[in-house]
């Protein structure tokens, strides 16, 4: 029985339509669904977060905010910011690997042009003629399903996810060094504040000691007051190496060990670090360079999942050839070729499952790289409600530590005189100033982190380096 062509064509068109249509939906389903997801839960988190913003810290600036290096004005530390991003061995990793990116789109778009090929050989029998043969060939695949289209676009969206974790690298790199910049002046402040420390036991040893020697002390007063200059000497030690090893960690992450000391003058100082509370407004979750790159992923799966549902239709490839034979090489070089065209449409009928198996592996890879988008979506919230949670915490912290700070102050002056006076023993005056350094050295460790979360915080919020 005879199919009339129009029969032939609607069951071609149905066949095509019933193999495209798992891949289209898919990449509707999974892409469309990620991006709406994170318009909603950034808008949603963002209303929150200035909600919290309006009734929270009260020592907002206002300044605008638009990249992680704005957080911190010091033109000493951008400089080792962009001499990092210029030399850091890891940054230099992911530019290698935007490269790889860029290079594999170049392979697959080849696969849309045609190709040539060209040969010449050449033969000599005995008793015979020596035989000489040219041959040219051109031959083209028509993408007619977009089967090598999608390959293609799925390349791009490599290169589009490379970058974005080319950008991620970047931003850490950045804050990377920042965060080495405010480490290095917490360590020279606790350094400080162990030497003051330990002059001001070093000068109740000398009081002890007078004391003792009109016998107006004991031993026990003598033993105690070289037992805390002793331990607060091994601090400062610890606290020096801490610091060199800060200046050494900041040299590493520019990607250039020389073997000396670090040349950078770090104020012992905290620089001001901006709150990127203040541009909340102008953020959200989609500006992540770790968000971007899952959602590229699944761009990606999607289109090679088209492909893969593709690679089971019929395909047309032709080819064109010019041919020459003779018995010289001169003559053989395509001076009299003979010309043939070959148009070929093939179709895959069986092979075990291979192709179907291909094509359900490549919408689970794409499944697979949604839940992957989820997670990060899910892990960059948390991320934000932690370090806005402690920027309220911290600044808390830091207030009722200044107050403490004042009135151990004030306590440490009143017992070193009431202790000169006899009014106190030397327990009561050690105590006093163990406990006022204390709380200096935690006030400054609460200032560092609260700094230090802000620079996390731009990192959540999606700020970064210029590219």
């Amino acid at each position: 029985m005879m199919v009339k062509p129009a029969v032939r064509k609607a069951i071609l068109a149905l066949m095509v339509s019933s193999l495209l249509g798992c891949s289209a939906f898919d990449n509707t389903h999974y892409a469309e669904q990620a991006r709406q997801t994170e318009a909603k839960t950034s808008q949603q988190l963002l209303e929150q977060l200035l909600a919290s913003s309006a009734s929270g810290s009260q020592d907002i600036l206002a300044q605008p905010v638009a990249r992680l290096t704005d957080l911190i004005n010091v033109p000493e530390l951008q400089t080792f910011i962009k001499a990092a991003l210029q030399n850091n061995p890891s940054l230099q990793q992911s530019v290698v690997a935007l490269n790889m990116a860029y290079a594999q789109h170049g392979i697959t778009s080849a696969s849309r042009l045609p190709s040539v090929d060209a040969s010449f050989s050449g033969s000599s029998t005995e008793d015979s003629d020596d035989s000489y043969t040219t041959d040219i060939t051109v031959s083209w695949e028509l993408d007619l399903w977009q089967k090598i289209a999608d390959s293609s676009n799925a390349a791009l969206k490599d290169i589009a996810s490379s970058q974005a974790s080319l950008q991620s690298a970047q931003d850490l790199v950045a804050a990377n060094v920042m965060r080495s910049w405010l480490d290095i002046s917490l360590q020279q402040q606790l350094v400080t504040i162990e030497t003051q420390r330990l002059a001001v036991l070093e000068n109740n040893q000398a009081l002890i000691m007078a004391r003792y020697r009109v016998g107006l002390g004991s031993l026990e007063d003598l033993d105690n007051a070289n037992t805390s200059a002793a331990s607060t000497r091994a601090t400062l030690v610890s606290y020096q190496e801490q610091l060199a090893q800060s200046k050494r960690d900041l040299t590493l992450f520019t990607g250039q060990w020389t073997g000396k000391n670090l040349v950078a003058d770090v104020s012992a100082q905290f620089p001001t670090v901006i709150n990127p509370i203040s541009s909340l407004g102008q953020q959200n979750l989609g500006r992540r360079p770790d968000v971007k790159a899952a959602f590229y992923n699944i761009e990606a799966e999607s289109l090679r999942t088209d492909a893969a549902y593709k690679a089971m239709l019929p395909s047309i490839s032709l080819s064109a050839s010019l041919t020459d034979m003779a018995e010289s090489p001169s003559d053989a070089l395509l001076t009299g070729p003979l010309w043939s065209v070959l148009g070929q449409l093939s179709a895959p009928l069986f092979q075990g499952g291979k192709l179907k198996s291909q094509a359900e592996l490549a919408r689970l890879t794409t499944e697979q790289h949604y839940w992957v988008y989820q997670d990060t979506l899910l892990n960059a919230v948390n991320e934000v409600e932690n370090t806005v949670g402690q920027e309220y915490s911290l600044a808390k912290q830091q207030q009722y530590l200044t107050e403490a700070q004042m009135s151990a102050q004030r306590s440490f002056v009143s017992y070193e005189e009431k202790y000169r006076q006899g009014l106190v023993d030397i327990f009561d005056l050690l105590t006093v100033q163990q406990q006022t350094y204390d709380i200096e050295a935690q006030l400054a460790t609460t200032i560092y982190n609260r700094l230090v979360n802000r620079i996390d915080l731009g990192l959540a919020l999606g700020l970064g380096v210029s590219a």
